[in-house]
């Protein structure tokens, strides 16, 4: 087992660096993706701009090995185009307009890059780098965030196992989450609380932490997580009293599409 405290303490301080006192970190979930386009560099600054603590953005791989940043392993959703990431060059991504979706005020809002995404971070706040692709893509992205001057400031959060275990690798002294969304019951379709041996996982494989779905996170399992010296992040929360709940929990970090909401509605005053 190579997990260590030290690591894990780590992941707390940096996340929760422009919080106060017992407050949760409030991280912008693909930047202030309520109100500008999603993983631009548009949504990028508006979330600085509201005061959020750290952005949120994913990350998949073009055709010649660009890390950009988008949600999809397609463009068709935010651009109207409909390309494969993964099987098209980094400047025809580029000339697709990502911004018009959500409004003419964002028209020619293009994909960015990753190194563009993070250098729109202040000093000292954090960017939590989803990646999307496979194990094998990490090395290239792991050189881009290198490349950015950024790294100190970056987080690497996934849903696969092996792709946090290879940026454990590639990046030994970066914070490396892993995802778990929620399962539900099949007779009754509520939310189930989380499985407690994932906190084993993540020890075994030298991984953080957790940031799991809001929705199975239980007194218990956050009780679990504290005891266990594992840090617990929340996504994706949009609702302030569930933000509150959480924070009550001593989850240390809530992923919002609003982050000036969740700002105010945890007792620190957000930028509308």
């Amino acid at each position: 087992m190579w997990w260590s405290f030290g690591a894990a303490l780590a992941v707390a301080l940096l996340a929760c660096s422009a919080a106060t006192g017992d407050a949760a970190c409030v991280i912008a979930h693909r930047g202030a993706s309520a109100d500008a386009p999603e993983n631009t560099v548009a949504a990028a600054k508006l979330a600085w701009e509201q005061g959020a603590d750290a952005l949120e953005l994913d990350v998949h791989l073009s055709l010649d090995g660009r890390p950009v940043v988008i949600h999809d392993s397609g463009t068709k959703r935010t651009t109207g185009v409909d390309l494969v990431v993964a099987q098209t060059h980094s400047w025809d991504l580029r000339r697709l307009d990502a911004g018009s979706f959500k409004g003419e005020q964002f028209a020619g809002e293009r994909i960015p890059f990753l190194e563009e995404m993070l250098q729109t971070a202040p000093q000292g706040r954090p960017v939590f780098v989803e990646i999307k692709s496979s194990p094998e893509t990490v090395p290239v992205i792991a050189a881009a965030m290198r490349r950015s001057g950024k790294l100190p400031q970056c987080v690497v959060i996934s849903f696969s196992l092996e792709v946090c275990v290879e940026a454990k690798k590639a990046l030994p002294d970066t914070p490396v989450l892993w995802l778990r969304g929620t399962v539900t019951d099949r007779e009754t379709g509520k939310p189930l609380p989380h499985d407690p041996a994932w906190i084993q996982t993540v020890r075994e494989k030298g991984i953080d932490g957790l940031d799991l779905h809001w929705a199975g996170i239980t007194p218990e399992f956050a009780e679990s997580c504290a005891k266990a010296g594992v840090p617990l992040y929340a996504w994706t929360v949009n609702d302030p009293e569930e933000a509150r709940r959480l924070q009550r929990l001593g989850v240390k970090g809530i992923t919002t599409d609003v982050p000036s909401r969740i700002l105010e509605a945890l007792g620190r005053k957000g930028k509308k």
